[in-house]
């Protein structure tokens, strides 16, 4: 899969899947970071070693990965992963972070759409975001797209500071995530014909 894409702003980046051989260009993305955007991740994507693991997930097929690419740099790094367990297998959890220069310009609602695309040829039927309490940004997107909070959890996770943090579980059933996606696709697309 690879595809072109028009950001708001008019730039063009490329969506594709994620290789091992990317490694290098995943790592450079990833140290670019500022730590108040890393600090929240689920592990230190700085260490070389843990990234690695991560990628041979892909394999697996326990993980769907994706990527943004701008002028051949990664810019936006998205995931789902399936649960192998019996009982939860309808389930998929999404993830995503963005380049700062490249937020709010659409590329967030695009990645996830090629997520959900992804998730139908899996037969998801329910999608999970997991986030930390100060993740606000991430909270209004998801919700934006349909999520609900489902559950929120108390001093349950540390951040990469070691901070304890409320985990805040949200999740969405795919129809209605992809209905929520429509509707931003079309409101995107009116303004880039307003704007064109």
């Amino acid at each position: 899969m690879e595809k072109r894409e028009t950001l708001k702003d008019g730039t063009q980046v490329t969506i594709r899947e994620l290789r091992l051989e990317d490694i290098d260009k995943l790592m450079k993305f990833y140290r670019s970071l500022p730590l108040v955007d890393r600090k929240y991740l689920k592990v230190d994507v700085t260490k070389r070693r843990i990234v690695l693991q991560r990628l041979r997930r892909i394999e697996t097929g326990n993980v769907a990965r994706i990527v943004a690419d701008h002028e051949g740099q990664i810019i936006a790094d998205g995931a789902l992963e399936f649960s192998g367990d019996q009982w939860s297998r309808h389930q998929g959890e999404i993830r995503l972070i963005i380049s700062r220069p490249f937020q709010q310009k659409g590329l967030g609602t695009v990645m996830i759409r090629e997520l959900y695309f992804i998730a139908l040829k899996k037969k998801v039927e329910l999608i999970v975001a997991r986030m930390m309490r100060p993740q606000v940004g991430a909270q209004q997107i998801f919700r934006k797209l349909g999520f609900r909070e489902e559950l929120m959890l108390p001093d349950h996770v540390k951040d990469l500071e070691g901070t304890s943090q409320d985990l805040i579980i949200m999740t969405n059933d795919l129809s209605d995530a992809w209905n929520s996606l429509l509707e931003q696709l079309e409101e995107l697309d009116v303004r880039n014909v307003r704007n064109g």
